[in-house]
């Protein structure tokens, strides 16, 4: 699951998958992300940080508090290259911190990766 506000890289990361036969599922807000996890969703999470309403370390606190964090892989994908303050405590749900712009066939291969981890 990509999880992100930016429409074009919901769209980007989305092709990059289909494009090698992955399925991928897109949340374009911490919300529906917490809302596929609470449908069942399990797998590698890449999570947006800088989001409107709930970041991705609010997210992240979301999953954590309704024991969703179970059977996924989360990996910071974001613009930003200070996780920031908001960091403190979580590091341990987090596999890896990503930097857009991204490379889509390094990120394709990066993420199957972590499905082999799961």
């Amino acid at each position: 699951m990509v999880v992100d506000d930016d429409p074009d890289i919901l769209l980007a990361v989305k092709i990059a998958f289909e494009l090698k036969g992955i399925p991928i599922l897109t949340a374009s807000n911490g919300e529906e992300c917490i809302e596929a996890l609470e449908k069942g969703f399990r797998g590698v999470i890449l999570m947006d940080i800088m989001m409107p309403e709930m970041d991705g370390w609010d997210t992240i606190r979301a999953m954590i508090d309704k024991e969703l964090f179970e059977g996924n892989l989360i990996a910071m994908l974001t613009a930003r290259e200070d996780p920031g303050k908001k960091i403190e405590g979580l590091q341990e749900y987090v596999i890896d911190y990503l930097t857009k712009p991204f490379d889509p066939d390094e990120l394709v291969n990066t993420v199957q990766e972590y499905i082999e981890v799961i």
